[in-house]
């Protein structure tokens, strides 16, 4: 049996009430599904991706008042898929979903090569696969085969000689908002305004453009669908029932200038190239929410922009959404580290919240630092300090999130949203700095216990504004540091 993306039950999804089932893309519409329920969160976030690409190709809102009273319901967005159907075969002798539009000569390589997590040749041939891992999977299920192979064509990191990434580059940030009702909502809430696709606009039904000699593919050269269904490699799947191995062949489609409307991007200065951005870690701290959950309010050149997606969904919706999820490989170079899932609040706030929101983040930024600084009087340079500065950012997120929601206020009263926050991580820097550095002084070396003094009078200097760097934390919030003169000398008990 060949698997058709279009027209069988493939996708397992998690319903409101707890059950799981298989369901074909334009059940999707159905409000009873929660999420999609692949083994794995890369799968889910991937199928998220997919499911949006679907409504864009059939049946994209052409701008806000047809995306507000014309989504589409269960029978007419499977109408609208309908005339696909064809060039979605997984398997078979025509065209195939994702898969170059020749069959690709070559030994396959085992199914595995389709999961970013698995090891290269070259990894396992030195036995150094030991956050990756190899011979996982002997076959595949044509089911979970599409997932991956979506998947690694979306997501897809460097390979070796030839090997694209994906247009975002290897293992891009995901930014999608989450209206926090279920998995037609929040499709529908990520869909970008366009005219509905043909066919024949999808990669795999044309002969590849290859790379061999540098070329590229902009924007200008395609239609905006490839968006969702580019093919940076060159892959054709081996087997029957099962998927057995793949075939891959170097110099696929190297895209150039894309933004893909789901991720957000960087400039390195005004008016240069956009950048997409992707994780550094498991986590997103609130330090780097800035042209990822918040708009950038202070560079007019737009060195930092939100994913399309994010940006239009504020217009789109009077209420707020109740989060956004934000996604995604952290790579080095070809090398997984770690993968991102996180659920952050998406709220609406003007002009003037949004620079207020900047400007907590810069004033936590100074703190952390000078935080930092302090501690090396009791920890070397390494590791021990990086865990306390993420302790720090992960100690004062919940304030964070706190102040944001008093920005989105209309009338919020920024100096006692600046004063909350100050107290707040000046709280977190003082106990984390008296946790470690405060049984140091119990070793008896007087010129250890003066410097711990000395640090912890510097970071207090800063906190209460006494300081130069501490005058500059204030002013940043709007608010009047106390008058330097009356600065008294501060102790901590041994």
């Amino acid at each position: 049996m060949i698997l058709n993306l279009v027209r069988d039950s493939w996708i397992p999804v998690r319903m409101s009430n707890g059950h799981t089932r298989l369901i074909a893309p334009h059940e999707m519409a159905d409000p009873e599904i929660a999420a999609p329920d692949w083994p794995r969160a890369d799968l889910n976030l991937a199928c998220y991706e997919l499911l949006i690409g679907l409504v864009f190709m059939a049946s994209p809102p052409a701008d806000l008042r047809n995306w507000a009273h014309n989504r589409p319901t269960v029978a007419e967005l499977q109408a609208r898929l309908a005339p696909f159907s064809d060039a979605f075969n997984l398997l078979g002798d025509g065209p195939r979903f994702m898969q170059d539009h020749d069959d690709l000569p070559g030994a396959p390589s085992g199914p595995d090569l389709l999961f970013i997590d698995s090891s290269g040749g070259n990894t396992a041939r030195k036995n150094a696969d030991l956050m990756v891992h190899r011979d996982r999977y002997a076959t595949l299920e044509q089911p979970l085969a599409a997932m991956a192979l979506y998947a690694f064509q979306q997501f897809a990191p460097s390979g070796g000689a030839g090997n694209r990434t994906s247009m975002r580059g290897g293992g891009p940030l995901v930014t999608l908002a989450d209206p926090g009702t279920g998995l037609w909502d929040l499709v529908w809430a990520n869909v970008p305004y366009g005219t509905a696709a043909k066919p024949e606009d999808l990669p795999w039904m044309r002969r590849t453009c290859t790379s061999e000699k540098a070329q590229v593919l902009t924007p200008e050269q395609a239609t905006p669908v490839e968006a969702f269904f580019g093919m940076p490699r060159r892959l054709r799947l081996v087997g029957d029932d099962t998927i057995a191995g793949v075939v891959q062949r170097p110099y696929g489609t190297n895209y150039s200038t894309w933004r893909h409307p789901l991720t957000p991007y960087y400039r390195m200065k005004p008016g240069t190239e956009l950048l997409p951005r992707h994780p550094a870690s498991g986590r997103l701290p609130y330090r780097n929410w800035i042209g990822i959950v918040l708009s950038d309010p202070r560079q007019e050149g737009g060195l930092r922009l939100r994913a399309e997606c994010i940006q239009s969904f504020s217009g789109r919706h009077e209420r707020q959404a109740k989060r956004m999820i934000a996604a995604g490989w952290s790579m080095d170079n070809m090398k997984p580290k770690d993968f991102l899932w996180s659920e952050l609040p998406l709220l609406k706030l003007g002009a003037n919240a949004e620079a207020r929101a900047e400007d907590l983040v810069e004033a936590a930024s100074i703190v952390a630092s000078q935080l930092r600084t302090q501690l090396s009087v009791v920890l070397a340079e390494g590791s021990a300090r990086e865990a306390q500065l993420d302790q720090f950012w992960l100690a004062t997120e919940a304030d964070f999130t706190e102040a944001l929601a008093g920005l989105s206020a209309e009338d919020f009263d920024a100096a006692a949203i600046s004063r909350d926050f100050l107290g707040a991580i000046s709280r977190q820097a003082r106990s984390q700095f008296e946790d470690v550095a405060v049984p140091g002084m119990a070793d008896g070396k007087i010129e250890r216990a003066e410097k711990i003094v000395t640090a912890h009078r510097n970071l207090n200097a800063l906190l209460s504004g006494r300081s130069k760097l501490g005058r500059k934390l204030w002013d940043g919030l709007g608010l009047t540091p106390p008058d330097p003169k009356s600065n008294p000398k501060v102790e901590i008990d041994a």
